[in-house]
């Protein structure tokens, strides 16, 4: 059995396969992290504290890393190109296939309504034009990208998330520089808010969803992907607990912006105003390609469209990728920090069960056996702590909705 699974082709379906480079594939998994969330954790951590943050990013991140290699072993196990409803569909069921595709939606929706608003609040303050026509500016060239699909996406996503990394290194070395940094006014810790910041982590490492992205893009070097995977999300870990740290030393808790480059900018001076602000929209851009592309491909995976490539296929997914979020982000329903937090919650828990299922549905029908397969941290232990882990900042969330619990900010 293991030897007619080894012969299996791959094969195309309605995703075609475009292929990337490992340092493409990697920058796909930095550029869809290093967005929003980086620019709401200093505001949503003020209240915790960094040292609370730090420890829910090395834990968040662990197990966001292991549930995406489980997502990265299962696409290795199918020969067709697959988005996470397709994936959910074979190996776990109709259920399965239909919470994927929500829990896609609303992570997406989340993440977004987040960009349109913090692209449209920043580019305000740039060009003076008001926050509806800074969200346009914006949202053009960025659905542009994802018109033109995979390659484009990872192309773009190399250069600009490149550009971006040695934006944000410059100024966090310039804020630890600075005369009116203070790391001490960072370094302290409030338990009582602690589980609303672990939300936000989570919903910092959005990349799980690029996982069948990467591997459509590394099938002719499948090896690849769980480093790709693993080095983008180390990259982000180290992203994503220096900018708070830099942002709070330097502004003080009480002064953080809910997107931090505004406060961060305005303390530095002007030139680093300009700066920080290039790289809040850089980071905005590369995750609205990532998440925006892998929204329209699941948009064509759920509903069994005949190929990506088709125009008014690819014409009705973009208008429900775009059109959504921008709505709702000049409804007056939701802000940017609190888009971020439901959004890393409830997308959170249905993506730390779903992989597992996933994973233990193709280990037993798979089409082929993997070049590559998980380690230890795909047992059923530490599955069922992932599980529970996101469950319960989940029960947190919505007791919170109720006002039963304290808001984290």
């Amino acid at each position: 059995m293991n030897e007619e699974k080894k012969t299996v082709a791959t094969e195309e379906g309605a995703l075609s396969v475009k292929r990337l480079t490992f340092w493409e594939a990697a920058m796909i998994i930095v550029g869809a992290n290093i967005g929003s969330g980086i620019l709401g954790l200093a505001y949503s951590t003020r209240k915790a504290g960094w040292p609370i943050l730090l420890l829910w990013l090395i834990l968040a991140g662990v197990c966001t890393t292991a549930s995406m290699l489980y997502v990265a072993e299962t696409t290795l196990r199918t020969k067709k190109p697959m988005q996470l409803p397709g994936l959910a569909r074979r190996y776990v069921g109709t259920a399965g296939a239909v919470l994927a595709f929500i829990s896609v939606c609303a992570n997406s929706i989340g993440c977004m309504i987040a960009y349109t608003q913090g692209s449209g609040n920043i580019l305000s303050q740039l060009l003076g034009v008001s926050n509806t026509v800074g969200s346009l500016i914006f949202t053009i060239p960025a659905v542009i990208v994802v018109w033109f699909g995979l390659k484009a996406t990872g192309i773009a996503e190399k250069f600009v998330s490149t550009g971006m990394i040695v934006l944000i290194l410059v100024l966090i070395l310039f804020s630890f520089l600075s005369s009116k940094s203070n790391v001490s006014q960072a370094i302290y810790t409030n338990w009582t808010y602690a589980v609303p910041v672990f939300n936000v982590v989570i919903f910092s490492y959005i990349a799980q969803y690029a996982v069948p992205e990467l591997a459509r893009g590394l099938r002719h070097d499948a090896s690849k992907l769980p480093k790709a995977v693993t080095v983008g999300m180390v990259i982000t870990g180290i992203l994503l607990a220096l900018v708070p740290l830099a942002v709070i030393s330097l502004t003080g808790p009480d002064n953080v912006t809910q997107v931090a480059t505004l406060a961060w900018g305005q303390a530095l001076g002007t030139w680093a105003f300009y700066v920080a602000n290039l790289f809040a929209l850089c980071a905005m851009m590369t995750s609205y390609w990532a998440v925006g592309g892998s929204m329209l491909t699941n948009i064509v995976d759920m509903f069994k469209c005949k190929s990506e490539h088709d125009f008014k296929t690819r014409l009705i997914a973009i208008v429900c990728v775009v059109l959504p979020p921008f709505i709702l982000a000049y409804s007056g329903l939701v802000s940017f920090v609190d888009a971020i937090y439901l959004a890393g919650t409830f997308g959170g828990v249905i993506m730390s069960v779903l992989p597992a299922l996933m994973l233990n549905g193709a280990r037993k029908s798979g089409d082929m056996e993997p070049q590559w397969k998980c380690g230890w941290y795909s047992s059923k232990a530490a599955q069922a702590v992932i599980i529970v882990l996101f469950c319960s900042a989940a029960i947190y969330a919505i007791l919170n909705l109720f006002g039963v619990l304290p808001s984290g900010w």
